[in-house]
């Protein structure tokens, strides 16, 4: 039923957590540039604790009892941004909070083509897409300054031939999940200032160390249509 998830949910050691049945939120990328530049589109908090007012974050709030972590987080991200859902591509999602009672709260990673329009509603004092690097200097809201820095994307570079970067073009720039390692932002190369990364068929390693090329399968690169 919607609405049926405002709410406080109290935690065994007494705090209050909002959301009966948890929360989410939308982390939305864009890209500035076509090598390396990237913006998270991020409120300014007008309501909440008084510790979190005047702090920065994601559009979120409450899931209802038949919602999944993904359903709320483009619900909530509507409803306080107006930002077009319909563009929105989720690449991921990270339970980010985890209380002592079982509350979580679930970002979900989304990458938009564009920096989108936004309105703002009282939730927020202002909405603003940002630079991702730039993001570490704001007052952030305390919950998501502890998960941003295993929310963040760092740039790779997808080296091989001219033929690949062509079909590359059509999807890229594009965060991609790589589970427990975190998250990355895709580019073509270019005059890569970082991690490149290449195709493969074969098996890719549970664990691969940030200072290796990254192996990436064809479905973090390409579409569905564009694999299949």
């Amino acid at each position: 039923m919607r609405g049926d998830g405002d709410g406080w949910s109290r935690d065994l050691d007494g705090v209050r957590h909002w959301g009966r049945f948890g929360a989410a939120g939308l982390l939305l990328r864009a890209p500035l540039d076509e090598y390396g530049g990237a913006a998270v589109l991020l409120q300014l908090r007008a309501r909440g604790r008084a510790d979190t007012r005047g702090t920065w974050t994601i559009p979120g709030g409450a899931r209802d009892s038949h919602e999944s972590a993904i359903e709320a987080a483009l619900r909530e991200a509507w409803e306080e941004t107006r930002v077009d859902t319909g563009q929105v591509i989720v690449r991921g999602e990270h339970v980010s909070t985890t209380a002592i009672g079982g509350w979580t709260y679930t970002t979900v990673v989304a990458d938009a083509p564009a920096l989108l329009p936004t309105v703002h509603d009282r939730e927020s004092d202002e909405l603003r897409w940002l630079p991702e690097a730039e993001i570490d200097a704001l007052p952030l809201h305390p919950d998501f300054r502890a998960a941003w820095p295993r929310l963040r994307a760092r740039p790779v570079y997808l080296g091989g031939d001219d033929e690949l970067h062509r079909l590359a073009a059509r999807t890229l720039p594009r965060t991609v999940d790589l589970g427990a390692q975190g998250f990355v932002r895709l580019y073509r190369s270019g005059a890569p200032r970082g991690r490149t990364a290449r195709l493969t068929e074969g098996p890719i390693p549970f664990y691969q160390k940030p200072s290796e090329e990254l192996l990436l399968r064809p479905d973090q690169v390409f579409d569905q249509q564009q694999t299949a």
